[in-house]
């Protein structure tokens, strides 16, 4: 940690993540509940709303030389996630005074090398993933990058550990041990046999504020 030198040699201290959907919801909720465990010296933030205020409160946070931006998109054409990168673009190269420190300020995650590099960033800089991953799972992979830089690598396997227990467990569980097929199975029973047509995620550890925008995604995009 801490190799990673901005354009006038400084350290990074702050981390802006700049996406939307799968590529904002999933590492904000990890990043916020696994807290504890982050890099102190670091700050992360996330920026997703196209609305020119919430990019503008994260940038007035900021100290160009020492802030690193990481532009999610698979396509890289995703226009609320462009809207604010060329943003954050337009204040680092106003403020250093120097096109070429884009460089040293973004990096990219995306599966369009052509767009990212059109924009400015060095495809050595860009980490791919596989254009088949939908954003609801999008976590677990090179979108994930904020995480890994949050909370360390380590960490990040440990959770790709954990979820990959889950995955065979889904796989190789008994039907009557299945906990998500029992669980889906319960949602069945509430809607035909209790008549209960809403459903509601109340979460009272601040860590996991932003889980109840995740599993809504994840719930209502699985569903179609």
């Amino acid at each position: 940690r801490g190799k990673w030198r901005g354009h006038t040699g400084k350290r990074i201290r702050d981390v802006v993540n700049i996406g939307i959907g799968g590529s904002d919801l999933g590492p904000k909720m990890v990043c916020q509940a696994l807290q504890p465990y982050a890099d102190p010296t670091l700050r992360m933030h996330f920026v997703s709303n196209v609305d020119g205020a919430h990019i503008s409160h994260v940038l007035a946070e900021c100290d160009p030389e020492s802030t690193l931006f990481i532009v999610a998109s698979k396509t890289f054409t995703t226009q609320e996630t462009m809207t604010n990168a060329h943003t954050a673009r337009a204040w680092l190269v106003k403020e250093l005074n120097d096109e070429s420190a884009v460089a040293k300020h973004f990096v990219a995650v995306s599966t369009n090398a052509e767009g990212v590099a059109k924009f400015g960033i060095d495809t050595a800089n860009m980490f791919e993933f596989w254009d088949w991953v939908g954003g609801r799972y999008s976590l677990w992979s090179a979108i994930g990058l904020p995480i890994i830089v949050y909370i360390g690598m380590d960490n990040f396997v440990e959770l790709l550990e954990g979820a990959h227990a889950m995955d065979e467990h889904v796989r190789t569980a008994p039907l009557e041990e299945n906990l998500p097929l029992l669980l889906a199975l319960l949602g069945v029973w509430y809607i035909d046999f209790f008549g209960a047509d809403s459903q509601v995620t109340l979460v009272y550890d601040d860590y996991l504020r932003s889980l109840p925008d995740y599993l809504q995604q994840l719930d209502m995009e699985s569903n179609g």
